[in-house]
């Protein structure tokens, strides 16, 4: 389970300290003392104590161990480290990205007849899909015509492509579902998603991720309740 995990924290240098970190109704942000700043989707769950009383003032490396914590709150604030680490214009530059945000998510796969497996409500447009054979939602908060997220274990190995949701990675379902999806194409998809290449081969095979465009706009406007960030942020895909 904490390999994927693991891959993510040992990408992380010492010598960067998260300076603040903020909690909105829909995403949780966080900045280093690099001047970076991530986001993550705010999952709720405080039933279990904290590891740590504040992240703010550790070392990046040391707060984003917290992603393992089970206060899912905590997790959610871990997780916005890990991507103000991954999920910067200077790092995208490094890797050779550029923001694309027409070129879908299952560029280049075959996706006529093939059965596709969706982990939570993805903003996607039509094309994403066409011409499959199935498509399955799997969602916790299920509405008509969704699976409930139990329904993972027994669709997931009949999928052929599976678009996994970056907060999977908060409430700790991500290596399972990756396991599950051992024989199909696995793209990790929007906001919460880690740009780090060390997880392609492991289990991964694209990642679709997001850099906020104008921190201090996004800070202003993440507290209050927005479901989604993408029109100030920049779409990458690795």
């Amino acid at each position: 389970m904490k390999e994927y995990y693991r891959i993510l924290l040992d990408g992380i240098p010492g010598g960067i300290t998260v300076t603040e970190v903020i909690r909105g109704p829909a995403w949780t942000g966080a900045e280093l003392s690099d001047g970076s700043f991530g986001i993550a989707m705010s999952t709720p769950g405080s039933c279990i104590p904290r590891t740590h009383k504040t992240l703010t003032g550790m070392e990046a490396r040391a707060a984003a161990e917290a992603v393992m914590s089970w206060n899912m709150e905590e997790a959610s604030e871990a997780m916005a480290v890990i991507n103000a680490f991954y999920n910067s214009e200077g790092r995208m530059r490094e890797l050779g990205c550029e923001a694309d945000y027409e070129r879908l998510c299952t560029a280049g796969y075959e996706t006529e007849g093939r059965v596709f497996g969706f982990i939570g409500h993805l903003r996607v447009p039509e094309e994403t899909v066409k011409g499959a054979k199935a498509v399955y939602i799997m969602e916790r908060r299920s509405i008509e015509g969704d699976y409930p997220d139990s329904a993972c274990e027994y669709l997931l190995p009949q999928c052929d492509i599976v678009l996994i949701t970056g907060s999977a990675s908060v409430n700790k379902t991500m290596p399972r579902l990756l396991e599950l999806s051992a024989n199909a194409k696995t793209v990790l998809i929007g906001p919460t998603v880690p740009m780090c290449p060390a997880l392609l081969g492991h289990g991964v095979d694209r990642l679709s991720g997001m850099v906020v465009k104008d921190k201090e706009e996004f800070k202003l406007w993440m507290t209050e309740n927005a479901a989604s960030p993408y029109p100030l942020g920049y779409t990458f895909m690795i």
